[in-house]
């Protein structure tokens, strides 16, 4: 049964935090390759091991941080480069409004570190968890800094290593997230009627794939599956 967040005292404790590592840590282990790649690409680039691993520590957005490489030159377009961190992190807007009827409880200076490190993982876990009645928010802190952990370790190894590692998207591990997000979906489809903006979402994502800048085809794919829930649950 769904609890209604009104219902909730929502709070923020060491042990949710502890649990929300625990919990994500398994994933956090995937999160290594996928830092190891990103540090790979930033070396064969030409940017400095210092700076990549600054870049990692303080953005934390493997997409954001692979399209920036794609801008990197000897003149740097600051203007467009904040523009495509702006379409490829705008789906943030879309979780932060799913998860601010349970955050939004809390008090500002405990707000804000708890949503600093949110990603598509542990927003995924921690919604389907807040949904269920979970009301410790440490559980997103946690499990943010764990897999904020594991990328910037891979990170730094990758940047460190420069190309002398080989590609990680050889072993298969490019997939790992997208199974994962695939399961956390399919556990919360316990209805017919909330497959429609699941597949309308991923199918307008993917047919626009080739249509639109990077990232923008997630917007739209979350407009669309926002629009056929609208219409589904009218």
């Amino acid at each position: 049964m769904v609890r209604h967040p009104s219902d909730i005292a929502v709070t923020l404790t060491a042990r949710g935090t502890r649990r929300g590592i625990v919990d994500l840590a398994p994933v956090a282990l995937f999160f290594i390759p996928f830092g190891l790649a990103f540090g790979v690409a930033a070396s064969a680039k030409g940017m400095p091991a210092v700076q990549s691993m600054v870049l990692s520590l303080l953005v934390f957005s493997g997409s954001v941080q692979f399209s920036a490489l794609d801008l990197w030159h000897a003149t740097i377009a600051y203007g467009t480069l904040a523009l495509v961190a702006l379409a490829v992190n705008a789906r943030h807007v879309v979780m932060g409004a799913a998860l601010s009827p349970w955050v939004n409880r809390l008090p500002l200076a405990q707000r804000l570190p708890s949503l600093a490190l949110l990603n598509d993982a542990n927003f995924a876990a921690c919604h389907s968890a807040f949904r269920g009645g979970e009301r410790d928010m440490g559980l997103l802190l946690g499990s943010g800094l764990v897999l904020w952990s594991g990328w910037v370790i891979g990170a730094a190894a990758g940047a460190l290593a420069g190309r002398s590692v080989g590609s990680p998207v050889a072993l298969g591990f490019d997939v790992v997230m997208l199974c994962f997000l695939a399961a956390m979906v399919t556990g919360q489809v316990n209805r017919t009627i909330r497959l429609v903006p699941v597949l309308a979402g991923a199918g307008v994502a993917v047919l626009t794939l080739p249509l639109l800048p990077l990232g923008w085809n997630v917007i739209a794919g979350a407009v669309a599956g926002a629009v056929a829930g609208s219409w589904a649950h009218a």
